[in-house]
């Protein structure tokens, strides 16, 4: 009897240590949580690797080929990539000659050219001297963004200095990668694009189009129309904006970007509206339109349009048969885009709501152009 107050004492104090400690672990999860904003599945997987020793890992890789046999000289020697760049392009066979005409003006600026192929054809591309240099990828009918997601990790492509995901329908004539990205390191741009030729198919934007007396501009002057451009506009599609088909990013930019592509939303539309908060700063500085090495956006449709065989089909009741199924087609891509854009926007808000921790870093931005548009509707 004598014992039960010592007995007592005991478990008091084990209560104690063990409530100590696992209020201790959880601080320290939450305060790692924070250091780490990809929260615990980021320090699940850092927790799986304690089995290896340090030393060993390596978090980083990149895109390019790797000899089966090499001599001892060149085993000795260290591969040392400096000032390196990517193009990533999704393409069809129907593109060939234009994906060649791209490449060609690349290759000379130390670029890694990777091909995204969404018709399955790859031995078509064979005969061009520059592909078996190249990086192919085949997935049928998927998207560039789609492709980008699962190939293109900034872990896997941290050695290049820049990102250049573009479209296969550009006409580069006007172009010269070096003189491009020298501009962009020159104004410190952390996204840009290339402006359009003003006869370009599909413009979307007037702040994509080239300015003719311009190196390059971050804002458009624009009062037409339902969206007013001016001084006092500070967000897209005014400044801080590039458009889908040609965008180039910093190695952190892409980090931020990759990121927020999302991986069921292949379509990726909306998703330029928001490019400017990867921007590593103020997007109305950090983001730009080179307007001295522009492109011509040709504006030809082939992921989900008709194949070329249909375009040559002899038999006329047949060809139209299949230009209404091609028709049908781009219907239901339309109607699946508008409704991934309706889904990001959703999921836009919901992220913001939720995480209680994150600040606009352009909050009142956002009110004055909600509140501009609302008075003008008004």
């Amino acid at each position: 009897m004598k014992q039960l107050p010592f007995m007592g004492i005991v478990c008091t104090v084990m209560l104690f240590i063990v409530y100590r400690t696992t209020n201790y672990q959880h601080r320290q999860t939450e305060m790692e949580t924070k250091i780490h904003p990809f929260g615990t599945e980021f320090l699940l997987a850092s927790r799986e690797l304690n089995g290896l020793p340090r030393g060993i890992i390596h978090t980083k890789s990149d895109l390019e080929l790797r000899p089966l046999w090499s001599t001892s000289s060149s085993r000795s020697k260290v591969n040392v990539y400096s000032h390196r760049n990517l193009l990533a392009i999704p393409v069809g066979i129907e593109q060939k000659d234009n994906v060649d005409a791209i490449v060609q003006k690349f290759l000379p600026e130390n670029f890694t050219i990777i091909l995204f192929h969404y018709d399955g054809n790859v031995d078509g591309w064979w005969d061009l001297d520059w592909s078996n240099e190249a990086i192919h990828i085949v997935a049928q009918n998927q998207t560039k963004w789609w492709f980008a997601k699962r190939f293109l990790h900034p872990d896997v492509v941290s050695i290049y200095d820049y990102v250049f995901l573009w479209d296969e329908d550009l006409g580069v004539k006007n172009f010269n990668p070096g003189r491009y990205l020298k501009i962009v390191k020159t104004e410190g741009l952390e996204i840009s694009q290339p402006a359009l030729d003003p006869n370009s198919t599909d413009i979307h934007h007037r702040i994509t189009i080239r300015a003719r007396t311009k190196r390059f501009h971050r804002r458009v002057y624009d009062l037409r129309g339902s969206t007013k451009c001016s001084d006092a506009s500070e967000g897209p599609p005014c400044t801080g904006f590039v458009e889908g088909m040609a965008p180039v990013f910093s190695r952190a930019a892409w980090r931020c970007t990759w990121h927020l592509i999302q991986n069921d939303l292949v379509h990726g539309w909306g998703m330029d509206m928001k490019l400017g908060y990867c921007a590593q700063g103020d997007r109305t500085k950090k983001v730009g339109v080179i307007d001295s090495e522009y492109i011509v956006h040709k504006g030809i449709q082939s992921l989900g349009g008709a194949s070329s065989s249909a375009r040559k089909a002899s038999n006329s009741e047949e060809l139209t048969k299949r230009h209404g199924a091609a028709a049908d087609v781009r219907t239901e891509i339309r109607r699946q885009s508008t409704w991934e854009l309706q889904v990001f926007k959703e999921r836009w808000n919901r992220a913001v709501e939720e995480d209680k921790n994150w600040v606009d870093p352009f909050p009142f931005k956002s009110i004055r152009r909600v509140g501009k548009r609302k008075h003008h509707h008004q």
